[in-house]
């Protein structure tokens, strides 16, 4: 098993140089950020929502697209609607495994949505957690969910088009992150982990944030169409 990275930014031993660690020790990868600027974006939680739900997913065998995902990815890929996945990984804050096993893991994940002509525009992954080995133990981290730092990281590195954008999660906490981030909308599935969630409180009833529960990123086709009208 390997460990998590230490304290220092940059790279990461053994994965590839184009993924980065920033000043919080947030993973950051860019995959084609040229093509997309100032586009509404497609927020997507990673585990339960692209690939079922295996609890601390970290071995690139495991990973296994769910149906529907590499063809709502596809479809905003051709609308030039950047997809930014945003996926807190507690996994590495309690050690059971490092960001290599991260990297081939996404690695993995990229090369089976490509096979179906897919592909995710940018990734952001937050190992902080209450609790959690140094130098990843935090009480509320701002990149943590439901907190929105990795959606401002992708709103930021992407000029997104907040207004008319959206997120997909399988938690509460996605919601309530795409709320915070200033997000159209978002659409809660089931497909992960589903209703053992649905007490946690979300956004206001009154909130502008239009929230849908929905079976799984399957029913998102919908929202891809409303952000390009």
């Amino acid at each position: 098993m390997s460990m998590p990275a230490g304290p220092d930014t940059g790279p990461v031993e053994g994965v590839d140089t184009s993924h980065f660690l920033d000043d919080e020790l947030v993973w950051c990868e860019l995959r084609r950020s040229a093509a997309v600027r100032g586009r509404p974006g497609l927020f997507l939680d990673r585990d339960g929502v692209i690939v079922r739900e295996v609890g601390y997913l970290h071995t690139p065998r495991e990973a296994e697209l769910i149906p529907g995902a590499a063809e709502i990815i596809r479809a905003a890929n051709a609308a030039d609607v950047p997809v930014i996945v945003v996926t807190n990984q507690a996994g590495i804050g309690r050690g059971i495994f490092g960001w290599a096993d991260f990297d081939a893991t996404q690695a993995r994940i990229h090369d089976l949505l490509a096979r179906d002509g897919a592909e995710i525009d940018a990734v952001y992954a937050c190992p902080h957690i209450p609790g959690g080995h140094a130098p990843y133990g935090h009480d509320t981290h701002p990149a943590r969910k439901p907190n929105p730092g990795m959606i401002h990281r992708g709103i930021d590195a992407l000029a997104i088009d907040v207004g008319r954008s959206w997120i997909v999660g399988d938690r509460m906490g996605d919601m309530i992150a795409g709320h915070a981030g200033g997000l159209r909308g978002g659409l809660l599935v089931d497909s992960g982990i589903g209703t053992t969630v649905r007490d946690a409180a979300g956004p206001a009833p009154e909130s502008p944030f239009d929230m849908r529960v929905v079976a799984s990123i399957a029913d998102a086709a919908g929202i891809v169409a409303e952000m390009v009208d």
